[in-house]
This record gives C-alpha cells, structure tokens and sequence, in this order.
C-alpha cells in the first residue's frame, strides 16, 4: 500500500478506509440484505429466527471489512428489518409477539453494529502505523541523501507528489523563493516551518486528511539540506578561491622572474648604445640590436601565452574552423626552433579540420618546449602520418624526457617543462592542449624509445 493511498483513504468520509472500499461496502450491505431474504422467504416455515439472524450477522461481517463501519450499520439496520419484516411472527409487520425474539433482534443489531466499529477501529489504527512507518522510511531516506545541487529540489518533488500538489516551494525569510517544483502561481493550500526562518509552501487544491507529521518532516529536511547546500557552496567558492590565489602566486613567481629578465637585458642594451662616452663598432652594435629583439620577442610570447590561457580559463576562445595543410602552418614552429627541426611529411598527407592560428600555436609551443631541452646536436623531428580519418602529428625529441608518472601534471599551467628553470612560465602544453581540445583533437605525450618525449597531436581530416 502506497503512502499516497494511505492518505486517500484517511480522506474518506471520516474512515480509516478508502471511499472507494466504503462505498463498495454500501454496496454490498444493499444487496445482501435482500438477497438473504429472497433465498430463506421460500423456507422460513422450516428454519428457526437464530438461524437467519446468523446469516444476516455474516452479511454485516463482510459488509464491515468491505467498507467499515457505514457499511456495517446498514447492513445491521437492514438486516435487523428484514429479520423482524418477514421471519418475526406477526409477519409482515414490525411488531414482535415474543419477548425473547425481540432479544433476540436487539443482540443481533448489537453485534453487527459492535463488529463495524471493531473493523473500522483496526482500519485506522493500521493506517496510522502504515503512515508512520511511511513517515519513518521518507524520513531515514532523505537523512541518508548527500548534500548535492539538486537534493532540495527532489524533497520538494517529494512533497508535491505525496501531496499532490500543483507546485512546493522553499521561501526564504523574507518570501523569496529559494528553490520550487510545478506550478507555484496558484492559491497556497498549506506551509510549514522550514528552521531558521525558512517556510515550505504548499500550492494546489485544499489539503484533506494530511499527516501534519510528515509535513512537517519534509519542510525540516529541505530547510536542513538547503542550508547544507549552501555551506557546500560557500566550502566550493573557497577552494576555488585558494585556487585562483594559488594561481595568482604561481603566475606572479613565474612572470615575475620571465618579465625582468628581458626587460633588464633591454633596457641595459639601449643604456649602452646611447652611452655618447663609449665608440661601439658595428659588430657590438648588432650584436645589441639582436639581444633587444629575442629579448621583445621573448616579452611578445610570453604576453601571448598569458593572453591564450586567460581566454582558455574564461571558455571565450574562438575557433573557425576550415581545411587545414600541416605544412603551411609550420612557419611559427620552425622560426621558434631556429633550424632544430626536422620534417617527415608525406606529400599526399590530407588536410585536417582545424583553425590554422590555433593549430600553428600548438606546433609552434610543441617543438619550442622539445627544442629548449635538446642535447647539443640533437633536432626536433616533426612527423605527420594518416590513419583512417585522422592525422597525427608526432613531436619527436631525445633528450631527457619527462616520467610516465608525470605526464598529467606537466599540462598544468605555471608547470615548468620538466622542473627545469629555463626560459617560459610553463604555460606552453596547457596552452598546446587546450587548443588541441577546442579544436576537437586530442594531445597525448608517450616516450620516445631510446629516450626523450614524443608530443603526438591528433586531427579529423578534413572533409
């Protein structure tokens, strides 16, 4: 038996019983009576007054249990007629010649009276333990659920299904609404405290025979799990604070020792080539005037790099994506390597799906991080190769490489390629793989064999 139908049948005109069961009761209390006349008026000459109230008293017993205690007066008031009508001398009338038949009758209607109210006190008192272990198992369920977004949300659920409401909703303590299930533009039929100044309202037709109890239990528990949400959401925003702090300090680490660097390399180059006390030859002059631009372009990549991971960070990057060849969009990773890379492309490699600029700045960050930790000597190897709908470009070096076990954390931003304090802020991969990832693509590192690390980016081809 549902809980729903629990509370219906506490609606039913005043029983423990459902209207349907009383009314059907009515029914068979109705029937019976003339029923049980029909069949003994043919033998009553033959069968004594005791025996037909007996069977009149079985009709009251199913009448009773049928529909309670209605039904089980109707079937005792016409049954206490029909015996004192047809099967009482004088028959045809209510007057009673004997005494002890007109007993007889009295204790007859007494019983069946007595056995409807037995029927309807044990309906009631099973519906109430039925309510309260309903009452009990809703309460130890929804005590066991954890905390989460949509917790408040499914209690609410809870109370308009149970209640059959239109709509609930959680008010706050000035009548905002905190969370709501269904339609809440209608008349409020009914509310109850939620803790701390929080009220759960009902809206929908008119409350009938509903547990107070269980009411109440629901409003006590969104108004615990609400609360519970929003210490979870103030616990959240503080994480994610410490990690935007930790950002912070990481960024400032990092950008604090890459900025200075060049800026103090170019400002000491202009100082020496204004110097009018010092006669520099051309060769030291060029060789100024070069450390001035690989120390501004340091500065522009670095810029670049920090403007690419804010764009990523704030899920506004654009991609446009279009045809793509793997070799036109080579020219910024070659530059960057500064003739340190070697290409293995095929020349029927197929276009890729892909927006160029992003596509270059992942080459480009790809072969400057294998090219910053290359032994003397040693190249980048840049292979292309297609597979089915795909093509994977493999960044190859030898050098020292980066462990299995850090593969993960090396696409952390402000994560410096293998620890070492060379030039970058570690932005390079994760810039690498965010765009690889907004251009539906993935980037998976795996070691070289004989040593180094292996970058291998993979596109859809073009269609």
């Amino acid at each position: 038996m549902t809980a729903v139908t629990q509370w219906d049948q506490a609606r039913g005109l005043g029983s423990g019983l459902s209207r349907f069961r009383q009314l059907t009761g009515v029914v068979v209390a109705l029937v019976a009576c003339p029923l049980i006349t029909a069949l003994l008026l043919p033998i009553r000459s033959e069968i004594g007054l005791q025996t037909v109230l007996l069977l009149f008293v079985l009709a009251c017993v199913v009448a009773s249990v049928v529909g309670g205690l209605p039904a089980a007066a109707i079937a005792a008031l016409g049954g206490f007629s029909c015996a004192n009508f047809y099967f009482t001398p004088p028959y045809g009338s209510f007057f009673v010649q004997k005494e002890r038949e007109l007993w007889d009758l009295l204790v007859f209607l007494a019983v069946a009276i007595g056995v409807g109210l037995v029927v309807e006190i044990g309906a009631r008192d099973r519906v109430r333990a039925e309510r309260a272990k309903v009452e009990a198992e809703l309460a130890a369920e929804l005590g066991r659920r954890e905390p989460g977004t949509h917790t408040v949300a499914t209690v609410l659920g809870e109370a308009l299904e149970r209640f059959s409401m239109d709509g609930v909703a959680l008010l706050g303590p000035d009548g905002e609404s905190l969370a709501a299930v269904g339609d809440t533009s209608g008349r409020v039929s009914g509310a109850t405290p939620a803790g701390q100044g929080l009220e759960l309202v009902l809206y929908g037709p008119e409350l009938l025979g509903s547990d107070p109890r269980l009411l109440a239990t629901l409003g006590s528990t969104a108004g615990r799990l609400w609360r519970a949400e929003l210490v979870a959401a103030e616990a959240a925003r503080a994480d994610e604070l410490a990690r935007v702090d930790q950002q912070r300090s990481s960024l400032l680490a990092a950008v604090g020792h890459d900025l200075r660097t060049p800026l103090a390399t170019i400002k000491a180059s202009v100082s020496t080539l204004r110097q009018d006390d010092v006669e520099l030859d051309e060769p030291d002059q060029d060789e100024l005037l070069a450390t001035i631009e690989h120390n501004a372009d340091r500065l522009a990549e670095l810029i670049a790099n920090l403007l690419d991971m804010s764009r990523l960070q704030a899920g506004e990057l654009s991609v446009r994506f279009a045809p793509v060849a793997i070799a036109e969009v080579l020219v910024g990773a070659l530059r960057q390597a500064g003739g340190q890379v070697e290409l293995d492309l095929p020349e029927d490699l197929p276009l890729v799906q892909a927006d160029a600029g992003l596509l270059e700045r992942v080459l480009e960050n790809l072969v400057d991080n294998a090219a910053r930790h290359l032994p003397v000597g040693q190249t980048v190897l840049l292979q292309a190769r297609a597979e089915a709908n795909q093509v994977q470009v493999r960044v190859i070096d030898h050098g020292p490489g980066v462990p299995a076990a850090r593969f993960a954390s090396m696409f952390q931003p402000f994560q410096r390629f293998d620890d070492r304090s060379g030039g970058g802020v570690g932005l390079g991969l994760a810039i690498a793989r965010g765009f690889t990832h907004a251009m539906g693509g993935t980037l998976v590192p795996s070691e070289t064999p004989g040593g180094g690390l292996t970058m291998t980016v993979t596109l859809e081809v073009a269609r």
